[in-house]
């Protein structure tokens, strides 16, 4: 069983920061990637920012130059740096574990997801 736990979430003005941090726990192999993605209302749910096994990172492009990825490989934990918030960047935040529970076995998991609201 593998749990993800997500936080960070909140109101916040723009202009302001969040830090939102999701924590993957359970019978993990191996890590391959780790991801945040948004869903605002009536829209789909979007990539935000993703990184991979060897630390390598992707941006969507609303996101770029304002957002920063990290993540801890010992704990299997990953962190979105929001700074500059605006408030299209309102949305439910989700955090995507792609993972291996055994040798050449990959799954997906998403976590429950943390909602940002960012008031003008």
């Amino acid at each position: 069983q593998v749990q993800l736990v997500e936080s960070g979430g909140g109101l916040v003005q723009t202009g302001g920061s969040l830090r939102l941090s999701c924590a993957a726990s359970g019978s993990i192999f191996r890590v391959n990637a780790m991801a945040w993605y948004r869903q605002a209302p009536g829209k789909q749910r979007e990539l935000v920012a993703r990184i991979s096994s060897g630390g390598s990172t992707n941006y969507g492009d609303s996101v770029k130059g304002r957002f920063t990825i990290s993540r801890d490989n010992a704990n299997n934990t990953v962190v979105l740096q929001m700074n500059s918030l605006e408030p299209e960047d309102t949305a439910v935040y989700y955090c995507k574990l792609d993972f291996s529970p055994r040798l050449a076995r990959f799954l997906e998991l998403w976590g429950q997801g943390t909602l940002v609201t960012v008031s003008s």
